[in-house]
């Protein structure tokens, strides 16, 4: 019995020597747990509590024409900040107050006001303490010279230097290269969120903005250290942003300086692309605007100056216009007829207007052409030849020739404005006007007028296509794969047309002849001159539309001018430049004899 109260005696005994050692195992773990893990975990929330993480702006990638020349480019920018931990006292009112007397001091130093108020002081201080105020951003080297002068004078001062857009033509190619504004940047993922986000350049119009997310660098962050109150004590960068790619473009910057000298003093547009690939060599709109101005942001002034300036500066007329055709829609109406087996050598008898009840429609010669046939009536652009072949074979031939050249349509362009014009019917005038469709829109549309709205950038695509055989996807992306589709005419049907194109510039008395007198290329084109308004509103849109070499076009160019005076006399001769400076020009006759 005693042997049995003795075992169980030790058993008790290492039961309870059991139980505490466990509870010295539990014990430690517990200890391990606060004192190593917890207090892990506690720095790291001390750390996290006394640092800001910064996301800094990715560096933006650079618009190149296609010799490499940078369009769109970027600089250094200076900016004269504060920092509100040099001010910090007792009351943040007193540091407020510090801040303000303290810009006012340095206002008076440089002669220059600053655009802060007492209330984005404190906004400021309230928000973004840890942050640099800054006082004067993108500051003249005037200006930052005369700081570096005073700098010792004011303490808490300093200068950050940040990178700016900067367009080095100034407004040059402006409505297709666009520009940029300061925004948000995605957030880069990662478990902590960022306590501050520097602004990014982001695109606002052009290839700016269609190119923004290829553009856009890589973020970057930096992190400061705070004191107990939130002001900056230390800062550090983590890891340096990253530039975005290059976009290189297959504007020629001695083209589109030619298209603009043309352009100058106008209201106008002029688009010159390849048309075997699409290619776009120059790009403009008249007036421009010079982006840099837009640089580091865009002033509500400035904006409204722009926008209520009655010539529209920042229109992009090349893409985003709305033009009558006016004649270089009859090509158009030619393949139309001649698709229905309308006979290219039948004449019509031009009496100088064409009569449709009280509708009156002249042709550009008042006597008339007399009799006429197709490939003549578009050398001459004969108004009652197409009036006549118009009400001959109807709405339904003429605008799904039109379409087969895919107006009213977008044309696919990588820009942000790419505007569809119109190719109405009787269904479409009926939606927008609640009228019904007459002959006399028939008659209308036969000559490029009435309710018919296209752009340059259109045109240029016709008259290539009728060069080539096939439409092709305009780009201004260089090296890019040509989307192309054949047009559904006859290759003898094409011929006749452009013959009578060829005739336009290069006839008896054609129309566009000073489209390419002289020059070292042959030249195929159509005047159009669009008459639009009444009374004293009365006003002409010319154009001159081409491709050259007319054997075998590289060149497709397209320039409508707003007020001018006739398609031949206005603006052919302005097309004829441009293409010099592309082809050159044959040597007077007088000096190859004396060689």
């Amino acid at each position: 019995m005693k042997r049995v109260e003795s075992i169980v005696s030790d058993l008790s005994c290492w039961v309870l020597a059991g139980v505490f050692v466990l509870g010295l195992i539990v014990l430690a773990i517990r200890l391990w747990d606060v004192q190593i893990d917890d207090a892990a975990d506690s720095k790291y929330e001390f750390t996290r509590q006394a640092q800001r993480r910064i996301q800094l702006a990715g560096i933006r990638g650079r618009i190149l024409a296609r010799d490499g020349r940078a369009l769109a480019d970027n600089r250094k920018s200076a900016s004269i900040v504060c920092y509100a931990e040099k001010f910090q006292v007792r009351t943040w009112d007193d540091t407020i107050n510090g801040i303000s007397n303290s810009i006012v001091k340095l206002e008076a130093l440089l002669g220059v006001k600053s655009k802060l108020t007492t209330r984005s002081i404190r906004r400021h201080v309230k928000q973004s303490l840890a942050m640099p105020l800054v006082v004067w951003r993108d500051v003249e080297h005037e200006t930052l010279a005369k700081f570096m002068e005073h700098e010792a004078e004011l303490p808490g001062f300093g200068i950050e230097t940040d990178v700016e857009r900067m367009y080095p033509f100034g407004s040059m190619a402006s409505h297709a290269l666009g520009y940029v504004g300061r925004d948000r940047a995605e957030t880069v993922a990662g478990d902590e969120k960022f306590n501050f986000q520097e602004l990014e350049m982001r695109g606002r119009s052009g290839l700016e903005i269609y190119y923004d997310s290829y553009l856009k660098g890589v973020p970057g962050e930096s992190r400061i250290l705070v004191d107990a109150r939130g002001f900056a004590i230390r800062e550090w960068t983590v890891v340096e942003p990253s530039p975005g790619p290059d976009l290189r473009i297959a504007l020629d910057i001695d083209v589109q300086r030619a298209v603009e000298a043309e352009l100058r003093g106008e209201r106008g547009a002029c688009v010159v692309m390849n048309p075997q690939n699409g290619e776009i060599l120059a790009f403009a709109s008249a007036p421009g605007y010079d982006p840099n101005v837009f640089v580091p942001t865009l002033s509500h002034e400035l904006y409204e100056r722009y926008n209520t300036d009655p010539a529209k500066p920042l229109l992009n007329r090349a893409s985003g216009g709305a033009y009558a055709p006016g004649s270089t829609f009859k090509p158009i109406v030619a393949l139309a007829g001649l698709q229905l087996g309308y006979p290219v050598n039948e004449k019509y008898d031009c009496l100088g207007v064409f009569v449709l009840g009280k509708m009156r429609l002249r042709c550009a010669n008042r006597w008339g052409h007399g009799p006429i046939d197709m490939k003549n009536a578009i050398k001459d652009s004969c108004n009652a030849y197409f009036c006549n072949l118009g009400l001959d074979i109807g709405t339904n031939a003429i605008f799904s020739a039109a379409r087969a050249f895919a107006l009213g349509e977008k044309t696919g362009i990588d820009l942000g404005i790419d505007s569809a014009g119109v190719v109405p019917d009787a269904q479409w005038k009926f939606e927008h006007y609640g009228e019904r469709w007459f002959l006399g829109d028939v008659a209308q549309s036969s000559i490029g007028q009435g309710l018919l709205l296209v752009n340059p950038l259109q045109m240029a695509r016709v008259a290539g296509a009728i060069g080539t055989g096939y439409l092709v996807v305009p780009s201004f992306r260089i090296g890019a794969d040509p989307q192309k589709r054949a047009l559904p005419f006859s290759r003898k049907n094409l011929e006749a047309v452009r013959e009578g194109m060829w005739m336009v510039v290069n006839g008896y008395r054609g129309t566009g002849r000073q489209g390419g007198r002289g020059l070292n290329v042959s030249v195929s084109g159509k005047t159009g001159t669009a008459e639009i308004g009444r009374g004293e509103m009365r006003r002409k849109n010319t154009w001159f539309i081409a491709y050259a070499p007319s054997e075998n076009p590289t060149i497709s160019i397209a320039m409508v001018i707003e007020n001018g005076d006739s398609g031949g006399g206005t603006t052919a001769p302005k097309v004829r430049k441009v293409l010099a400076k592309i082809f050159g020009e044959k040597e007077p006759a007088d000096k190859r004899s004396v060689q």
